[in-house]
């Protein structure tokens, strides 16, 4: 496999903007190639219902284990699709969760309202921590001054450190997660860094943050692949993984059932999110998260090249909201829009620019592999 100047993979939408993409003799490029060996039978098998059976073992473990504690698993809640529909399915197979939301200052007025309408419907009680301002803002601005891709890893890492202490402070033993190989197994590397590594966030918020981090949830390597799973129990489960799982019949689900409404976009339930993919990452860095989105969609049989490249010949969102959104940012995070503009216009550096646990969680995740499988 050989890589090109340009090119575009003949079955899904994945492009050379991916720096590290290969592609065979055939045009596939290596993201499908990695679909179809790691993950293709495993959601076909999903989706043609034959993992339910599975799936109700495991719940009826979850619930067997769980029956003398106020609540049988946790889970966090976004208000995004994959979460309330996780939501939806939990209490169907007569789950009793604990719902966990972190407020990182960031929600829509309409994330509000389906998280609200989603604890109300299902009738489960909901744990929110509302992050400090002041960190947050410093910490966020800090990752667009160290101009690096993926700047939203002050929310992503915080999310799964307040998770796992509010399942560890309830004695709970299953997390319930929304991640799912049907709906988002693709997403290049190159286009960041992952949220886990608590060591690169330290390190860009010393060189770049102002204020000390005295509130903020962080969570280190050893507390999250060691000592919550293995030494206090913690599993996590991925049921959209055992389902047949549709992201536009979930969302009809969640829409009739729930009262759930529609952000337009993968997880643009956060402003700052629906800035920084639909803004930030394609104007600095040449990078449209629907490729990969959309990718992964094209492989499990959910939407069509066709209309993938239709839509990608779309803006990512409005222009004039585009420009609202930054000037809503701008001044959340202090600074003028100028200013704001002035820091993205910094030369764009690589995660690797600063300190990482690049090589510990690599090995980690060949070694899991290895012993679990995918």
């Amino acid at each position: 496999m050989q890589p090109h100047s340009y090119q575009i993979c003949t079955r899904c939408v994945m492009d050379s903007s991916d720096p590290d993409i290969t592609f065979d003799d055939e045009g596939v490029c290596s993201h499908c190639r990695a679909y179809d060996q790691m993950v293709r039978t495993t959601v076909a098998s999903a989706q043609a219902g034959q993992r339910i059976g599975e799936l109700r073992e495991l719940f009826d473990r979850v619930k067997a284990e769980g029956k003398s504690h106020d609540y049988d698993c946790i889970m966090g809640l976004s208000g995004g699709v994959d979460s309330s529909y996780v939501a939806y399915l939990a209490k169907q197979h007569g789950l009793r969760p604990l719902a966990v939301h972190f407020d990182s200052g960031w929600n829509s007025e309409l994330a509000v309202h389906n998280i609200e309408s989603i604890v109300k419907k299902l009738q489960i009680d909901l744990h929110t921590h509302v992050v400090d301002w002041e960190e947050m803002s410093d910490l966020q601005l800090a990752f667009f001054k160290a101009s690096v891709a993926n700047c939203d890893i002050p929310t992503d890492h915080a999310f799964p450190a307040v998770l796992y202490r509010e399942a560890a402070r309830h004695k709970i033993k299953y997390i319930l997660s929304g991640t799912n190989y049907a709906t988002e197994f693709i997403l290049p590397s190159a286009w960041g860094h992952t949220s886990s590594d608590k060591r690169h966030l330290l390190d860009i918020h010393r060189k770049f943050g102002t204020r000390p981090l005295k509130s903020y949830p962080t969570i280190g390597f050893f507390a999250q692949y060691i000592y919550y799973p293995y030494i206090r129990g913690i599993k996590t489960i991925r049921p959209l993984n055992y389902v047949p799982y549709n992201k536009d019949e979930a969302k009809s689900t969640i829409a009739s059932e729930l009262g759930w409404r529609d952000y337009g976009g993968k997880h643009y339930e956060s402003v700052f999110t629906r800035f920084f993919q639909g803004y930030y990452l394609p104007t600095k860095f040449g990078y449209d998260k629907r490729r990969a989105h959309f990718a992964t969609l094209i492989n499990s049989g959910q939407m069509t090249r066709d209309d993938a490249l239709r839509q990608l010949g779309m803006p990512t969102y409005d222009a004039a909201l585009q420009q609202e959104d930054k000037a809503f940012v701008a001044k959340k995070l202090g600074v003028t829009v100028a200013e704001l503009d002035a820091v993205f216009a910094l030369p764009n550096k690589h995660f690797s620019d600063y300190d990482s646990n690049e090589r510990l969680l690599k090995t980690a995740l060949k070694v899991k592999r290895a012993v679990f499988g995918v």
